[in-house]
């Protein structure tokens, strides 16, 4: 029987207009919450919907244009999400789209919507994902809800949770405990973890884990630097983590990481360790095993179907 915290859902996602990149609809059933995604060419769209002429919170997003790699986001909130949000978007010129979220019938109030927004920007800073561009951090406690508008105000939250990465924003998500639990000892923050490696011919080690769909290279793997190869799609990521400090010199040709970093795929952490592009589910191998990634992977899935015969 499956937790209720992994019972499974169902998102709708509503093409407005036909088209993937275009206006978007996201709802989940059985909730009333109504979720739109537009970009700036469909923005005057999304302000025309009536759903969006309620009250609600909002989301401005779009690359953070003094940190290469990262994602700027503006959280609001208003009786009026349609006038609240072209606001805020005349304000800003970071943003490539817009977010907006009320309820099909109609029943958030002020304090609901204020609740949300200082809820939001709070779990957003906690997950440290994106970089805020709210210059205030307003506490949820002094919306002074009753007991039980704030018991459901979370659960409209935690709905919030599954449907904004669905809709490809991960602000919300808390990083893994290899990245966040950086005062325990690695053998503890990576317990249970099935650990990957780079040993590559030029003495460059690597070691990463995988947790919760993330690929994290661990603190103390190696990184080769100008290996001489074509330039690597992840050049620019490369250097972002140099100017952050995660990745410093140890010597000639060489780079250590300085703390974990979670990486999109394995592909991509394994391009910035061999400085160059390479197919990290073959790259990688499970540790002191000549196992690769993919195989790992290939033989877990196998033994999830047999499980379930």
């Amino acid at each position: 029987m499956q937790s209720d915290e992994f019972f499974g859902r169902t998102i709708q996602l509503f093409l407005v207009d036909g088209k993937p990149t275009g206006l978007r609809k996201a709802t989940i059933h059985g909730w009333t919450g109504a979720v739109f995604v537009s970009g700036a060419s469909t923005f005057s769209a999304l302000t025309a919907r009536d759903e969006v002429d309620r009250t609600g919170v909002y989301v401005l997003a779009g690359p953070d244009p003094t940190q290469t790699g990262m994602t700027r986001v503006y959280i609001g909130s208003g009786n009026s999400v349609t006038t609240r949000i072209k606001q805020s978007a005349l304000k800003r010129d970071f943003w490539e789209n817009a977010i907006t979220v009320t309820t099909s019938d109609d029943d958030l109030s002020k304090g609901h919507a204020e609740y949300l927004e200082a809820r939001l920007i709070e779990l957003t800073a906690q997950a440290g994902r994106v970089t805020l561009e709210n210059a205030t951090q307003p506490e949820a406690m002094r919306r002074r809800l009753p007991e039980a508008d704030r018991a459901n105000m979370e659960q409209f939250l935690a709905n919030l949770k599954i449907i904004l990465p669905v809709i490809g924003l991960d602000m919300l998500k808390p990083q893994p405990k290899a990245v966040t639990h950086i005062a325990q000892p690695l053998t503890i923050r990576t317990a249970g973890e099935v650990q990957f490696e780079i040993r590559h011919r030029s003495g460059v080690q690597a070691t990463a884990v995988e947790e919760d769909g993330e690929f994290i290279v661990l603190e103390g793997s190696e990184s080769l630097t100008d290996a001489g190869y074509v330039q690597s799609s992840y050049g620019p990521l490369k250097q972002q983590l140099i100017d952050h400090g995660v990745l410093v010199p140890m010597g000639v040709g060489r780079l250590r990481f300085t703390r974990p970093w979670s990486f999109a795929s394995p592909s991509a952490a394994a391009a910035v360790v061999l400085d160059r592009n390479t197919n990290g589910r073959t790259t990688w191998k499970v540790k002191n095993a000549d196992l690769t990634y993919h195989d790992w992977q290939e033989a877990k899935a196998q033994h999830a179907e047999a499980a379930l015969l």
